[in-house]
């Protein structure tokens, strides 16, 4: 057996292994997760999202399920992933600091009763520590999703799943998992809403028709 197979062997069995440990003792949070959504934002609601390297890919991944759709049509929803806001974060990070780069963003987007939700592999990115400590003081509800515990952001954020495994790719592949369950359970908390109607190309809308 070569190496190769043998550390690819490694990889299946540590995610394999942090699954079983997500499915045990995290499913029902991101379930009740999920419902939460479902009840703010067809009302108005904003989620916020950040993180650093693969976890911003992340986090931007969980927006786009929101403003586009997960499985089902339903209407879109607003939700920003702050570190796309690109020209936002290298000014804020010129004039104040790369730790404020998320923090500024939430205090100028987040309303009380909107979510903040913050993906890390550490727990540690002090970037994230305070956009958390902004969010809270500003009335958001903020989740983590970070590696193992104890860690701060964890212990900073109102709720936290956290990823019990030793490898930083097998707990963003749980993340990514994480994600898709959060918009799954969304979906299905959420009142049933009929396809959009989509213009067809060329045609002529007249006055009162969706577009």
């Amino acid at each position: 057996m070569s190496q190769s197979f043998e550390a690819a062997h490694r990889h299946c069995q540590s995610l394999q292994d942090a699954l079983s440990r997500f499915r045990r003792h995290s499913l029902h949070q991101i379930a009740q997760w999920g419902t939460h959504l479902a009840a703010i934002l067809p009302v108005g609601g904003r989620l916020l999202a950040a993180g650093n390297g693969g976890s911003a890919a992340q986090a931007q991944h969980l927006t786009a399920e929101l403003v586009g759709r997960y499985q089902r049509e339903r209407p879109a929803y607003s939700a920003i992933a702050l570190h796309a806001e690109t020209s936002s974060v290298t000014a804020i990070g010129n004039d104040y600091g790369f730790d404020h780069v998320y923090a500024r963003q939430v205090a100028a987007h987040g309303r009380p009763g909107d979510v903040l939700v913050l993906l890390s592999t550490s727990g540690r990115s002090g970037n994230l520590l305070a956009a958390a400590e902004t969010g809270r003081a500003a009335g958001l509800r903020v989740w983590a999703m970070t590696g193992p515990r104890p860690n701060p952001l964890a212990a900073a954020a109102d709720e936290a799943v956290c990823i019990d495994a030793d490898s930083t790719a097998t707990v963003q592949e749980a993340h990514l998992l994480a994600v898709h369950l959060l918009c799954e359970s969304l979906d299905a908390a959420g009142p049933p809403s009929p396809a959009p109607a989509v213009p067809v190309r060329g045609a002529r809308l007249r006055p009162g028709d969706p577009v």
